[in-house]
């Protein structure tokens, strides 16, 4: 008991209060991220839409998250990020019950691009925020902390979604749209801006701060790897649903074989950062990218629930390597007045691959077949475990020389320290 005691003290104690804010508004959110888990079903079964129109539609989703986090970087350094998170979060919460209330296929077309937009908005001013306000030393385990939260919501959102949606799939956008505004209040009445003071004046604009950014070779290459990771990874909110229903699995199994993805991450993800502490992020990466991509690549073989459930068991292990290795490695290779605009870039692989990967993975199930896809994820994992290994060292470099001029500046106090009983509420 007592070693229970002091292994959950070391994971939570010590963390600003305006952390465990943002953290409980992360989780309220992703309780209600019913319709991205299942937009794809929806728009094939309920609309009637083929494959490839719903590819589409998925695909829109993604470009306007593209535009949503470059625009949602820029405001979280020049606005700040608590403004941004206010509109992102309203005007997200907006756009969701206007994509379910949407019938033709230019509406429900032109919903999925503004509603990217205003929820992908939100990513970098969140990002940056967990910058500025965990200390260097914690960032790990807070980010750790957060993924947890994500997945928590997210395996219990796809189960309820799954029964939810056989009743009315309207319902998914009314609840998915209220844990927005819920989020959103959260920010608003307990959230302070953590932006520095020195970005508010002297660094409010920074010139060539694009061309910084364009010229960071090394922050780039990380990125372009992220996107092909991406690539892969996602393809389980756009053609995963799909084979499964080619396999005449309902969507509330498919509901129940992806939760185990949240539900993995819930057991396991608090022991993840003690079991890579200390090791090297480009060997972490590198495996994570192997994981995924056998993972992903068994899922040619895949007929029944329990097989499909065994290959999202595989990538979430991956996944679950992947994430806190991203995102110490994003916080140390950001220049403090740039973090907004740095989380952008990084945010805009997700988005890069949010349309691109069901469009792609759509056009490759209708012309090569559905085995060739997954074989391709496979092939792709390993091409980035590969590209890690010999990027890696030039990463940490970087990191280091950062650390060395003192770019990165010391977290904003906004909030007392919690004490431990404080910080397990």
């Amino acid at each position: 008991m007592r070693t229970m005691r002091s292994w959950f003290r070391d994971t939570t104690g010590g963390l600003p209060t305006t952390f465990w804010y943002l953290w409980s508004g992360t989780l309220i959110n992703r309780l209600g991220s019913f319709v991205l888990v299942f937009l794809a079903i929806y728009l094939t079964q309920e609309r009637g839409f083929s494959a490839s129109q719903a590819g589409l539609v998925i695909g829109l989703w993604g470009v306007g998250g593209a535009f949503g986090t470059t625009a949602g970087g820029t405001l979280a350094d020049r606005w700040g990020r608590r403004p941004t998170l206010l509109t992102a979060h309203v005007g997200a919460a907006t756009m969701m019950l206007g994509l379910g209330l949407a019938r033709d296929l230019w509406a429900v077309a032109l919903g999925a691009l503004l509603l990217g937009m205003f929820a992908e908005a939100a990513r970098p001013a969140f990002g940056a925020m967990m910058i500025d306000v965990v200390p260097a030393k914690d960032r790990l385990r807070a980010f750790s902390l957060n993924y947890w939260a994500i997945n928590l919501g997210f395996a219990c959102a796809a189960v309820l979604a799954g029964l939810a949606a056989q009743a009315d799939y309207l319902l998914l956008f009314v609840v998915d749209a209220g844990t927005m505004l819920v989020t959103a209040l959260i920010i608003f009445t307990r959230v302070p801006e953590t932006r520095q003071a020195r970005s508010v004046t002297a660094t409010a604009a920074p010139r060539g701060a694009l061309r910084t950014i364009l010229t960071d070779r090394v922050y780039l290459g990380f990125v372009a790897l992220n996107l092909f990771a991406a690539l892969v990874f996602l393809q389980h909110i756009s053609m995963l649903p799909i084979a499964m229903g080619d396999d005449d699995l309902s969507p509330a199994t498919y509901g129940s074989v992806i939760a185990l993805n949240g539900i993995l991450i819930v057991v396991g993800q608090l022991f993840v950062p003690r079991l890579i502490r200390g090791r090297s992020r480009s060997h972490v990466l590198a495996l994570a990218s192997v994981v995924m991509g056998v993972g992903f690549g068994l899922t040619a073989f895949a007929g029944t629930a329990w097989f499909y459930g065994l290959t999202v068991l595989i990538w979430t292990v991956g996944e679950m390597l992947n994430s806190p290795s991203n995102s110490t490695l994003i916080a140390e290779l950001s220049p403090a007045e740039l973090r907004g605009r740095y989380q952008g870039v990084f945010s805009l692989s997700w988005q890069i691959a949010g349309a691109s990967a069901p469009i792609l993975g759509g056009l490759v199930r209708e012309h090569v077949g559905n085995d060739a896809l997954w074989y391709g994820c496979a092939a792709l994992g390993v091409l980035t475990a590969v590209a890690h290994l010999v990027s890696g060292p030039a990463r940490e470099r970087r990191a280091a020389a950062l650390r060395r001029s003192g770019e990165a500046l010391a977290p904003v106090d906004t909030s007392r320290t919690p004490q431990p009983a404080e910080a397990a509420a």
